[in-house]
């Protein structure tokens, strides 16, 4: 084999350890998909399956329970800013979904929940 194939070889062989690695930890973290949601589309997903979710009916409980710190997050800008159970994706589940339209927006509702659940219920926050 001539030093040019075998560097092609090794170089190809370099590029497959590469990109499985890269996969590999893209699927376990979620690392390029974090960066991309929060930067580019300014949005937060907290990336967890159906069955780590939470039934419909607790997810409605805790919002009825904070119903007031639902509403001052919507009073954040009334008309842009809103809340909504999410059943969409994962029947008889559900998480939350806060949207707005601004960064500042984004901003201020994370401030309010203060944690990665609003009260042990995962959310997600999307800029509309």
């Amino acid at each position: 084999m001539s030093k040019s194939a075998r560097l092609s070889l090794i170089t190809l062989a370099l590029a497959f350890v590469l990109c499985s690695g890269v996969w590999i930890v893209e699927s376990r973290t979620n690392f390029f998909r974090k960066i991309y949601d929060d930067v580019v589309l300014d949005n937060r997903n907290h990336y967890l399956s159906c069955d780590q979710l939470p039934s419909e009916d607790e997810v409605r409980q805790v919002m009825e329970t904070h119903q007031d710190i639902i509403e001052k997050i919507e009073r954040i800008n009334p008309g842009l800013v809103g809340t909504e159970i999410d059943t969409s994706v994962c029947s008889g589940k559900a998480d939350i979904l806060f949207w707005y339209g601004t960064h500042q927006d984004r901003l201020l509702i994370e401030s309010i929940i203060g944690d990665d659940t609003f009260y042990e219920v995962p959310y997600r926050l999307e800029n509309h």
